[in-house]
Parts: structure tokens; C-alpha cells; sequence
């Protein structure tokens, strides 16, 4: 009866659904208060239902409850219980369902604790969001039914996707999911603005939270991706260009741009209409993704391979949403009025440039994703690989990151160019030394994009610490440490990634035990492979003692054997340096008892991924500063009342 109690409450909460866009709509149509009184309990009620079924198929998975087709074709009794628990949403139906979860506990949050907003406004957000979680719900119900029943049940399941058999998967999918749905909360925000002609600063203030806690799991979720493709799949990056993982990095960028937006919007009320047009591609881009990974268009590791039909639902929906938006946003734009003035030398004016930026590189890889499927559905095959994208958004990301260092440096609302050029004489100065240092010590190693790569990341990061200069540290607001770590970290990132691209030494081997192999000033001696047995896997086991010039230590490199369903996988061994991480393979027995090894040094590759932990940590920073400043405005407003 778990299933079906599941189902029920789906369906109740897809009844709620309906009824909370009919009460938010037909209150605000004839002005009912008592009609739109109802939207919040309907909200909350229907937050409390998804939560409940999602809760009922994790314990489906838990029990391996046979009897359940999603139990059975994604799972299996042997799988370790962390490996049950996150193969709930390691499928198309249970990520569907996680998704409506996240989208229901969301707009009962904006039901219950959302009230700087205008009660019109708020409503018609709610009945927004009420729309969109509509066209989920059928989805779920009526397409990818997650509580389907099996007759007559098998003895098991036939396991899950070795490959997502690893802790990352707990966390990886269900940080990016919320940091879509903290999207589709932006776009209903902007949505009720729109309906109620209410595009101002107080709308920005409420919308911005929401924006800042999707961009920072967004973030997260990308650099634990990341890390766990450039572990899991053995072939040594840590970005591959997949259209799968430009399906996230789409919706990041988006919501970056909007992120900067809306608190230009918040704080200088400026970039009115500007920023409701970033929130419908901030949404629209985390649809797109939702049909590249769902369409069965696309072959990935991390794509839900399904049928076309599920796709043609999610394209019918990307249509609906989007294409409504846009049309309302034509209609009611022109009743927005225009925010306040800024001059050319400007904070404002380098975050308009910091926007206009990312929407390039935007348009860059959303082009680059789709243009080989849409050559593929006229006959013509095309490829467009990481070349494409390093030589044609390489150099403009490298110009943000330059608009990136300048913009905190520039006062809001008007500057003088003599004073700006004032502020970046250390900057500039340490891009200088910078210049001459790497010329001197990689002359000839190094190609010009990583060489300005490395350049500008100096820049950026003694940018990103000016504005703590001549500044009481302990005084110094949160939000503003939020946004000189976010920004310290994007110089870390830029720093790893040139690091990686410049001096990265690869050697592929076949060498028998007791063979000694010499790379990059390491000593790697072949000591013996065994097998070995895991929960659920059995392996071939590489014994390797390496050392550089201190203690041996030993690492162990495997190829592991999945039974349920048959696949090997390579786990790479890592030894991990101040200065960089050594990565190692074990491939294919070869002719003579000898076996492939492929050996990378990878120098400072790890700062790629500290600088995405201390830019998500950054956002965190400046999300509680801004919610704790907005907490005590509030209570002292009171007191003082009082």
C-alpha cells in the first residue's frame, strides 16, 4: 500500500495545485479576500503532500520493495543502503519527483515566511508558481509514473548505473535540482510583479534571496560534478564540455547574470526590466536542460536515456512556460517604469557590462550544445567539442573576469575615471609582476590562454581583497566578506585551470610488478595486482608505491567488475600535494603480463575545485549578511515603534 499512498498523495497535491491557481487568480481578478486567503493553506498543504511522497519512495528503496517497476530497474537487495537511498532519484521518475518535492517545500516557504512583498504581488507569485508546478505534476502522473507496479514481481532488481554507485550522487543531483527550483521561484516572482505591475526594489528584496540560494547550489552542485566526472570516469578532467554538463552550466550562468541584477535592482533601483528578463532565462535555461537530459536525444553518463514521447512533454512545457512569459513580458513591459539613472563610470555600468558578458557566453554554449542536435535531425553529424568552446569563450570569460576585478572597485551610481584608475594601481601592479614571473619561470610551457589566464587570476584576486582595505574588519558587513570570497574564489578557480591546462604531464605505460616508472620528477614502482572484493563489485587491484623525493606511500589504482548490471568502471587512484595531485589508472592486461598505466601530474588542479567551495561559501556569507541586516531593519523598526 506504500505506492499507492504514494500516488494518492501526488494526485492530492496536483488537486491543490489547481485549486491554489484558480483561488490566487480569481481573488486578484475580483479583488476576494476571502478567495485569496485560501492560496497560503492550499500552498502549504500541497508542500507537506510532495514531501510525503517523495518520503514514501525512499522507503520503497530502502525495503526493495520488488513489486515497484521503478524499485526493480533501478535497484537491487545487495546495494549498500546509501546507494538504495540515493537511487531514489538516480532515475528519470524519481529525479521528476525529487524536482516537484523541491518545487512544493519551496512555494509553501513563499507561502509562509514571504511578507515584504505586497499582498497582490504575493499572491499572484503563488499562483504562478502554482502553474508551473502543474505542468510537473503531469508530467509525473500521466507520462513517468514513479509508483508503477510490476506483476508478477521478479526475485530483484537489475541494480543500479554502477557508475552513480559512488557518495557524490547523494549530494551532486539533489543540490542541483534545488538550485532549479530556486529558479522557477525567481520566475514566478517575476511573474507576479509582472501581473501586478510591481517591478521594483521591494520585489527585488524578495526575490533576491531565492536567486542567491539557487546560484549558490547551483555552484555547489556543479563543483561536486565535476569532481566526481574527473575521479569516476578515469580519463583525468575535470570538464569534458558534455552537453549534459553544459545543460547545468547554462542555468548558472543565467542566474549568475541575474544574481548581479537584481541586486543592482534591490539596492540602487536600477535594471528594472533587465532583470525580469534574466529571470525568464535563468528558467527557461533550467528547462532546456530538463529536455537535454530527458529527450533521449542525448547519450551521457549522466542523461536519462527515455523515450522521445517524455521529451515532446517537456518541449510542449518549455513552450508553454517560456513562450507565456515572454509574451507577458512584451505585453506589461512597457507599464514598467524606468529605474534610477546611473552614470557611464559606474558601478552599475561595469555590472550591466559584467551581465552583457555572461549572456555571450551564454549564448556561446547554448549554441555549441545545440547546433550538432539540430544538424543531427536534418542528417548531418557534426561535432563540437571542447575546442570550440575553450577558443571562443576563453577569451570572453578572461574580459570578465577583468569587468570582475574593476566593479567593486567603481562607487555605485557615479565615479570618476582618475579615481577608479587610482584604486587599480595594485591590481595592475601585481598583473605586472605577475606577467613577468610566469614569462620567466614557464617561458615556452605555456600557451596564451593559459598564460593570460594566470595573469588576470593575480589580478582578480588582489582585487577581490581591496574592498577590505583601510576597512575595521570586524565591522566589515557579511555580505560585503561574502562577495570578496566569492570573488577570491573565481581568481582560485581561474588560477587551477590555467595550472592544469599549462603543466599538466601525461604518460601512458604497460609495465609489468616490479617495474619502476619515471614522470614529472615521480618514482612509481609497480609493486603487484590482486584481486579483491567489495560490497557488491569485485576488482583487480593495483599496488603502487610512488614517491618525490620523501616517504613512499602507496596507492591503488582499480578496475572493478559490477554483476547487477554487468559493466567495469576504472577508480583512480589520487595522491594529492600542496602543489597538485597525482592521478593514476590501471587499463587492460597487454601482451607479456605487462598492464596499462596512465600516470598524470597535475599541478595545483585542486584549487579549481577550493575556488568553487569558497565562491559558494561566499554566497552563503552575503545571503545571511543580507537576510540577518533585513532581520534587524525589521526588529529595530519595531522597537522603535514599540
Amino acid at each position: 500500500m506504500i505506492a499507492e499512498a504514494g500516488l494518492a498523495a501526488l494526485w492530492l497535491a496536483a488537486a491543490l495545485a489547481l485549486l491554489q491557481l484558480f483561488l490566487a487568480f480569481a481573488g486578484l481578478k475580483g479583488g476576494k479576500s476571502e478567495l485569496l486567503a485560501a492560496v497560503r493553506p492550499a500552498a502549504v498543504a500541497q508542500g507537506v503532500l510532495t514531501a510525503i511522497a517523495f518520503g514514501l519512495l525512499i522507503t520503497l528503496f530502502i525495503r526493495s520493495d520488488m513489486s515497484v517497476l521503478l524499485v526493480v530497474t533501478n535497484s537491487h537487495s545487495m546495494k549498500p543502503w546509501l546507494y538504495k537511498f540515493a537511487g531514489t532519484w538516480g532515475n528519470h521518475e524519481g529525479s521528476m519527483l525529487l524536482w516537484v518535492t523541491v518545487m512544493g517545500v519551496a512555494g509553501a516557504a513563499v507561502a509562509l515566511f514571504e511578507r515584504a512583498l505586497r499582498r497582490d504581488t504575493h499572491m499572484a507569485t503563488l499562483g504562478g508558481q502554482a502553474a508551473i508546478s502543474l505542468g510537473f505534476y503531469a508530467f509525473l502522473l500521466f507520462s513517468s509514473n514513479p509508483f508503477a507496479r510490476i506483476d508478477p514481481p521478479p526475485p530483484d532488481g537489475q541494480g543500479l548505473n554502477p557508475l552513480l554507485q559512488d557518495p557524490g550522487l547523494a549530494f551532486h543531483p539533489p543540490t542541483l535540482y534545488l538550485g532549479y527550483v530556486g529558479l522557477s521561484v525567481a520566475f514566478s516572482f517575476a511573474i507576479g510583479a509582472l501581473l501586478t505591475r510591481q517591478v521594483d526594489a521591494a520585489f527585488a528584496r524578495a526575490m533576491r534571496p531565492w536567486v542567491l540560494a539557487a546560484w549558490i547550489l547551483l555552484t555547489l552542485g556543479i563543483t561536486a560534478g565535476s569532481y566526481w566526472a574527473y575521479y569516476e570516469l578515469g580519463w583525468g578532467g575535470w570538464w569534458f564540455w558534455d552537453p549534459v554538463e553544459n545543460a547545468s552550466l547554462m542555468p548558472w550562468l543565467a542566474a549568475t547574470a541575474l544574481l548581479h541584477s537584481v541586486t543592482v535592482l534591490a539596492t540602487r533601483d536600477a535594471l528594472r526590466a533587465w532583470t525580469v528578463m534574466l529571470a525568464v532565462i535563468a528558467f527557461s535555461m533550467s528547462m532546456v536542460g530538463t529536455f537535454l537530459v530527458r529527450s533521449g536525444i542525448l547519450t551521457s553518463v549522466h542523461a536519462f536515456a527515455v523515450d522521445p514521447e517524455r521529451g515532446s512533454f517537456i518541449l510542449a512545457l518549455l513552450a508553454i512556460y517560456i513562450g507565456g512569459a515572454l509574451a507577458l513580458f512584451g505585453w506589461r513591459i512597457g507599464s514598467v517604469r524606468e529605474g534610477a539613472p546611473f552614470e557611464l563610470v559606474s558601478r552599475e555600468t561595469l555590472l550591466v557590462v559584467n551581465n552583457l558578458l555572461l549572456s555571450v557566453i551564454l549564448g556561446i554554449v547554448l549554441i555549441g550544445t545545440l547546433y550538432p542536435l539540430m544538424t543531427e535531425a536534418f542528417g548531418h553529424k557534426v561535432s563540437v567539442g571542447a575546442p570550440y568552446f575553450d577558443r571562443i569563450a576563453g577569451p570572453i570569460a578572461l574580459t570578465l573576469m577583468i569587468a570582475l576585478a574593476t566593479g567593486p572597485l567603481v562607487r555605485w551610481r557615479r565615479d570618476r575615471a582618475a579615481a577608479v584608475g587610482k584604486r587599480l594601481m595594485v591590481p595592475f601592479a601585481v598583473a605586472i609582476l605577475a606577467t613577468v614571473s610566469v614569462a620567466i619561470l614557464a617561458w615556452g610551457r605555456i600557451g596564451i590562454l593559459p598564460f593570460c589566464g594566470l595573469v588576470i587570476a593575480f589580478a582578480v584576486g588582489a582585487a577581490s581583497i581591496a574592498p577590505l582595505w583601510k576597512r575595521n574588519l570586524l565591522r566589515t558587513p557579511l555580505f560585503t566578506w561574502g562577495m570578496v570570497i566569492a570573488h577570491l574564489g573565481c581568481a582560485v578557480s581561474l588560477a587551477g585551470m590555467a595550472c592544469n591546462s599549462a603543466f599538466t604531464v601525461e604518460k601512458l605505460v604497460a609495465a609489468r610488478p616490479g617495474d619502476t616508472i619515471q614522470t614529472a620528477g615521480w618514482s612509481l614502482r609497480f609493486v603487484q595486482i590482486k584481486p579483491i572484493a567489495g560490497d557488491n563489485w569485485t576488482a583487480l587491484q593495483a599496488d603502487v608505491q610512488v614517491d618525490r623525493g620523501g616517504a613512499p606511500v602507496l596507492i591503488h589504482p582499480q578496475s572493478r567488475f559490477f554483476a547487477s548490471p554487468p559493466t567495469t568502471t576504472s577508480e583512480a587512484a589520487l595522491l594529492t600535494r600542496w602543489n597538485g595531485q597525482l592521478y593514476v589508472v590501471l587499463g587492460e592486461e597487454v601482451e607479456g603480463g605487462r598492464w596499462q598505466l596512465r600516470i598524470w601530474w597535475k599541478p595545483f588542479v585542486t584549487l579549481i575545485w577550493l575556488g568553487g567551495i569558497l565562491i559558494a561559501l561566499g554566497g552563503a556569507l552575503a545571503l545571511v549578511g543580507r537576510e540577518r541586516r533585513g532581520w534587524l531593519m525589521k526588529w529595530r523598526a519595531r522597537r522603535a515603534f514599540a
